[in-house]
């Protein structure tokens, strides 16, 4: 037991990323029953999407799971009350204030998570009142922090200004990458891409896939000037390159990005126009297993890597 799985009731301190298009309840509730802790991703559905989700997940589980809320949500008051009234016990909220809904989730009973991207912020979540948080760094998939720091030297970074627990994120897909996270001071890790190319992932199959194919290099962080996202390098990525090179303003980005461009590529699987957000983490990807397989292979190279470390 440590810091991390006994807050959340769990047997090991992993916890599922809450990605986009990737993490219905199906993926939550198989990261929950493997031992870790599943999270539903709230960013990509509706409200009544969401409840449903919820509903399910508590059907296919009965482990701890949570929801991880972007507070830029235009819906965020009705999702925060659809969580409190399906009784979910643990969210995650991200890209926002945690000042905002960190006191309304807390009395209501919720344990709160965080995530951050900068010691700053990680010192603001604690002042606010969360319960742990989320460093993650710039290997990343998805949107990303703007101070563009890597996960290698956010976490003792953080660790050196907070005193609650502390989750690692961004680049760990192995349990070598665990452990190197841990011994820099997490108490934990959260695993988005890895996850992402499970079979339970509710992303479209021909993006599972094209992260098995990806090699070294396949991915950048882009659209900075709207909110970085690091996307796999397809056509529509080569399109924003080429925009670039015209110097364009915030509106003709807008323009180029469009609606729905992340459910174009990652859930209906059009990988030519479609934004396809992943880590860097992905060329160490090379094939789509299940859940169980994934948490058991990180948890046996944890505990080899753990005892080899011992040796040295």
């Amino acid at each position: 037991m440590n810091k991390i799985t006994q807050l959340f009731n769990i047997q090991y301190p992993i916890v599922q990323g809450g990605m986009i298009w990737n993490s219905g309840y199906k993926l939550a509730s198989a990261v929950s029953n493997a031992g870790g802790l599943g999270l539903i991703g709230a960013g990509s559905m509706y409200p009544d999407v969401l409840r449903e989700h919820i509903r399910k997940c508590k059907k296919a589980t009965d482990k701890p799971f949570g929801v991880n809320v972007p507070m830029l949500y235009p819906n965020i008051e009705e999702i925060m009350n659809i969580i409190v009234e399906e009784g979910v016990k643990i969210v995650f909220t991200s890209a926002g204030n945690p000042k905002t809904w960190t006191a309304f989730l807390k009395e209501k009973g919720i344990t709160v998570v965080h995530v951050v991207s900068s010691s700053k912020f990680a010192l603001k979540a604690q002042e606010a009142g969360v319960d742990a948080v989320v460093a993650e760094g710039f290997e990343a998939g998805g949107h990303n922090g703007r101070e563009e720091t890597t996960t290698l030297t956010l976490i003792p970074m953080v660790r050196e200004k907070i005193q609650i627990p502390l989750i690692a994120a961004g680049g760990i897909a192995t349990g070598r990458g665990m452990l190197a996270a841990m011994v820099l001071g997490a108490d934990g890790v959260q695993v988005g891409s890895r996850f992402a190319a499970s079979i339970e992932s509710s992303s479209h199959a021909d993006f599972k896939q094209t992260i098995v194919d990806l090699e070294e290099g396949g991915t950048q962080v882009t659209l900075k000037e709207l909110a970085p996202v690091r996307l796999i390098k397809n056509k529509f990525y080569q399109d924003i390159q080429e925009l670039y090179a015209k110097c364009p303003t915030t509106d003709d980005l807008k323009v180029l990005l469009g609606r729905a461009r992340a459910k174009r590529g990652m859930f209906e699987g059009d990988l030519v126009e479609g934004e396809l957000e992943i880590g860097q983490i992905s060329g160490l990807i090379h094939d789509i297993k299940p859940v169980k397989e994934i948490v058991e292979n990180m948890v046996s190279e944890f505990e080899k890597a753990k005892q080899e470390a011992v040796s040295l």
